[in-house]
């Protein structure tokens, strides 16, 4: 039986295996995109933010066919306390024309978008794992399948199949990653009528609102959101799987706590959960990354470690190193060159884009977030800024004078003092500046 041959394979028909594969095949490559789930996005989960300028590059105007949500129109930062927030927003009339960002599915959103791949040519093959590999000398010529007959060859496999990904390890450049360099976020999809959405998050019909959150996660390292959709609220966390292990805490838990806030409460009153999904999410950045590419392979998105914890960057940057990927593979098509030589130019160009460029940045923030500082940064500041926020506002007979000074000592004590406070402020300022 002759052997199924392809100029390249995809594993992973997310954002950065989808991408990929339009890209190769709208240059006329024939692509095969291999999915394990019942259909693009069947197992895929996100918090639930697109930004128009890295899929724009790929599909102009992409957003008057997209599946998409409501269009960000206002972005907020809530610290939490145990029953107050302070908040931080921006709304700008130049977020509508042209959009910045938008809430969006990946059920929805990434069918779409292997939809655009098979209308450039590539062939689907979905309901379909790899199993591993196909090596001849050390390269890589193909992949086995769960399916009867199933090896498909090509002389280039792009790897886009998540934080776990198997095929990374078999390769030797995926290790285990460590639970302080990943986290679980579990997530509710919440129904709720359109016109109560609007009316409760201030905005118009088709505008959204997103609300990142701090504090209120038992004094572990994690960040919570509530993103407005159509006729739904995505409401989660994340929190690093070594917190959770060290304190025997389960992500549900937190997110359940967050759903008691008083001001989550009174946005959420009267939804109904619609969706429950847990997923790992890659916070390792920089330094976990993986060599990228080697004889006739690529890995991109999450297997590579492609998230910008400090922005919840991951999709937009998934979605780039797929393009990138692609067009490398493109170049290689013309050569013949398919040895980590002609494939490296993928890794310089990483190297060279936002992606490494932004990872680099916030190296350090890891160890930031690491070890006690973590019941610091999530649990005592977070609580004690809303303290002084209420006792600054707080008209009580008191001098303004004393309300400072107690405001000031709030803030100082739940750091360790005026060096710890110090101490936090100069590694910040390290750790979101390479």
């Amino acid at each position: 039986m002759d052997k199924p041959r392809f100029d390249a394979i995809v594993v992973g028909a997310g954002p950065a295996g989808s991408v990929a594969a339009y890209t190769m095949a709208k240059q006329g490559l024939r692509v095969a995109l291999i999915e394990r789930g019942e259909f693009p996005g069947a197992k895929n989960v996100f918090g639930g933010v697109l930004y128009r300028k890295p899929l724009e590059d790929i599909i102009p105007e992409f957003w008057k066919e997209a599946p998409l949500e409501r269009r960000v129109v206002e972005q907020r930062l809530w610290v939490l306390g145990h029953d107050s927030v302070v908040g931080f927003s921006f709304r700008s009339a130049r977020f509508q024309d042209p959009p910045n960002a938008w809430t969006g599915q990946r059920a929805k959103f990434d069918a779409w978008l292997a939809g655009k791949a098979e209308q450039a040519g590539a062939t689907p093959i979905y309901e379909t794992t790899v199993t591993s590999l196909i090596r001849e000398g050390g390269r890589v010529v193909g992949v086995r399948t769960d399916r009867e007959d199933g090896d498909l060859y090509a002389p280039v496999t792009v790897i886009a199949d998540g934080v776990n990904s198997m095929l990374a390890k078999s390769l030797g450049v995926h290790r285990e990653w460590r639970p302080d360099q990943v986290s679980l976020a579990v997530k509710e999809v919440l129904a709720l009528p359109r016109g109560v959405i609007e009316e409760r998050f201030g905005v118009r019909d088709g505008d959204g609102v997103t609300i990142e959150l701090v504090g209120e996660t038992f004094g572990m390292a994690g960040l919570g959101f509530l993103y407005t959709n159509q006729d739904t609220l995505s409401l989660g966390v994340g929190v690093m799987v070594s917190d959770l292990r060290e304190k025997g805490v389960k992500p549900y838990q937190v997110l359940d706590h967050l759903k008691q806030h008083p001001e989550i409460r009174r946005l959420i009153e009267g939804a109904e959960t619609k969706e429950y999904a847990a997923h790992l999410i890659p916070e390792g950045g920089f330094d976990a990354m993986p060599p990228l590419a080697g004889d006739g392979w690529m890995v991109c998105g999450d297997a590579a470690q492609m998230v910008n914890a400090a922005h919840r960057e991951g999709t937009d940057l998934a979605m780039l190193s797929g393009r990138l990927a692609g067009e490398t593979a493109v170049a290689c098509h013309g050569t013949g060159d398919w040895t980590v030589g002609g494939l490296g130019a993928y890794t310089r160009a990483i190297r060279n884009s936002i992606i490494q460029r932004d990872l680099k940045k916030y190296r350090g923030l890891h160890g930031l977030l690491a070890g006690s500082q973590a019941e610091t940064l999530f649990g005592q500041l977070p609580q004690a800024l809303n303290d002084a926020v209420y006792e600054m506002l707080s008209v009580d007979g008191q001098s303004k004078q004393d309300k400072q000074k107690r405001a000031m000592a709030l803030i100082r004590e739940a750091a360790g003092g005026t060096a710890g406070l110090a101490g936090i402020g100069w590694r910040g300022w390290r750790a979101m500046n390479g």
